[in-house]
C-alpha cells in the first residue's frame, strides 16, 4: 500500500470531523484553517450555506500587529472572531478543527474565543 501524502491524510481527517460536526442556525460551526503564514477562522451556517463571521491574520488590523501562523496570532484571531460573533448575536458554536490536531495554534484560537464569550 502506498504511503499517503501529508495533504491527503489531513483531508481524510477533515472528512471524518465533518461527518460529525454540522453547523445549524441555532448553533453555527467555527471552522479553522491554518497555513504556514496565516490563520483563518469562520463561523458558518451549513444549512443556509452562509459564512456569518470571519477573522484572519491577513486583515490589516492584525497585520499591523505582525500576527502570523503562531500561537500569538491565533489568540488575536480568536479574540477578534469572538467579538464579531457577539456583535452579530452568536453565542454558541460547534468547533471544527479542520483535521488539525487540537494542539498549539488550533487550541490557542479555541481558548481565546472561549475566553471572549463564545461557548462550545
Amino acid at each position: 500500500m502506498a504511503k499517503l501524502s501529508r495533504k491527503k491524510r489531513l483531508s481524510e481527517r477533515h472528512k471524518r470531523v465533518r461527518n460529525k460536526v454540522v453547523g445549524t442556525s441555532e448553533r453555527s460551526r467555527l471552522c479553522v484553517y491554518k497555513s504556514l503564514r496565516h490563520v483563518h477562522a469562520q463561523i458558518i451556517d451549513d444549512v443556509a450555506g452562509v459564512t456569518l463571521v470571519s477573522a484572519s491574520t491577513v486583515e490589516p488590523t492584525l497585520r499591523e500587529k505582525k500576527a502570523g501562523s503562531n500561537v500569538a496570532g491565533a489568540e488575536q484571531v480568536g479574540e477578534l472572531l469572538a467579538q464579531r460573533a457577539q456583535e452579530k448575536g452568536i453565542k454558541s458554536v460547534v468547533f471544527d478543527r479542520g483535521g488539525y490536531p487540537y494542539h498549539g495554534v488550533v487550541a490557542a484560537l479555541a481558548e481565546a474565543a472561549r475566553k471572549n464569550g463564545l461557548e462550545f
